[in-house]
């Protein structure tokens, strides 16, 4: 910014009062209600706010850390400002997919064909790209001819025919996903990519969604109940998605009819795990086609089935859906993966 090339406002911005109640130090800043937090985030989705202020906004949001009700009010916006799908259209499992895989391949995409085959229909939205050497859920489902719609129609389609499909977040919310790849420019994640785990467009029943850091659990316990999200499921997966570790206790936090609860899923793998030299979906093909054997793979597929069977079907115990999880997997189509 130059002094020749900076032009002072002749009055304040619509959104200065928005950052002003954020920034105004210890003593005078406060959190933005629900209602505060829609109006300031639907500004920025329509586009009308400065560069200047987006920046601004997401990163005093982050020093001072989102609280529920402020994305519950975030997610508000995000839905009434994304692409409305086809009235009628549901899923029953909403799957968030925006981290990406690092260390392991993306094991959970055969979780998910393993679930989508039992008749269950999973509608995963993410979006790519944001943060480098990853191996992102579209490029994989590419790669391995899996469906990935470019529309609502589409992806109405393919849960129709095949029970599972993947829209990425810029044809849900084009200015979401834009926001989203701001991390190289501002070098750090920012409230973003947390409020798009929670976005569950179709209104699904469960919602399954991962998080970096632990503490993140309660913040989005917090937000699914403010949002009525009837059932909901949040846990540390491996690099941030959706993908349970074999070599940890997995503990995973539930929302069942807006009253929290707690399970472990216990490692079944007790030794070191390397993580892999690069994320790729060939060994994918390989263990489902039964042509190698991986335990890693094998009890990864398993396990993270199993917790979204215990979302999906609040009767079965964790024990129950980990042998429902090991039937569906041996009863597989082999074929089902070109």
């Amino acid at each position: 910014m130059t002094a020749t090339g900076f032009q002072p406002p002749i009055q304040e911005h619509p959104f200065a009062g928005y950052v002003r109640i954020l920034g105004k130090g210890k003593s005078g800043s406060r959190s933005l209600t629900r209602s505060e937090a829609r109006q300031a985030f639907g500004m920025i989705l329509r586009g009308e706010t400065e560069p200047l202020q987006v920046g601004a906004f997401l990163m005093l949001l982050r020093v001072k850390e989102e609280t529920g009700e402020e994305l519950a009010g975030f997610v508000d916006a995000c839905r009434s400002e994304m692409a409305p799908p086809p009235p009628g259209l549901q899923a029953d499992l909403d799957w968030s997919s925006y981290a990406g895989k690092k260390h392991q391949h993306p094991w959970f995409i055969l979780s998910l064909l393993l679930l989508a085959d039992a008749g269950y229909r999973v509608l995963l939205h993410g979006s790519d790209g944001h943060t480098p050497e990853r191996l992102y859920t579209e490029q994989a489902l590419r790669e391995l001819e899996l469906p990935v719609a470019a529309s609502w129609a589409e992806a109405g389609t393919q849960l129709d025919t095949c029970n599972f499909s993947y829209l990425p977040l810029r044809q849900l919310c084009r200015p979401l996903h834009d926001l989203i790849q701001l991390r190289p420019l501002l070098g750090l994640r920012s409230p973003v990519n947390t409020l798009t785990r929670m976005l569950n467009p179709l209104c699904a029943p469960c919602s399954v969604q991962s998080i970096f850091h632990p503490a993140y659990a309660t913040l989005h316990q917090a937000a699914d109940q403010l949002l009525g999200q009837p059932r909901a499921m949040v846990f540390k997966g491996d690099s941030g998605e959706v993908e349970i570790k074999p070599q940890a206790d997995t503990r995973v936090h539930l929302l069942i009819d807006g009253q929290r609860q707690e399970l472990t899923l216990a490692r079944s793998l007790h030794e070191r795990i390397q993580p892999v030299a690069r994320p790729a979906v060939e060994p994918l093909r390989t263990l489902w086609r039964g042509a190698g054997a991986d335990v890693y793979g094998i009890r990864a597929v398993e396990g993270t089935t199993a917790l979204a069977l215990t979302l999906l079907r609040p009767e079965m115990d964790l024990p129950e859906a980990i042998a429902q999880a090991r039937s569906l997997w041996r009863d597989r189509d082999p074929a089902r993966l070109c």
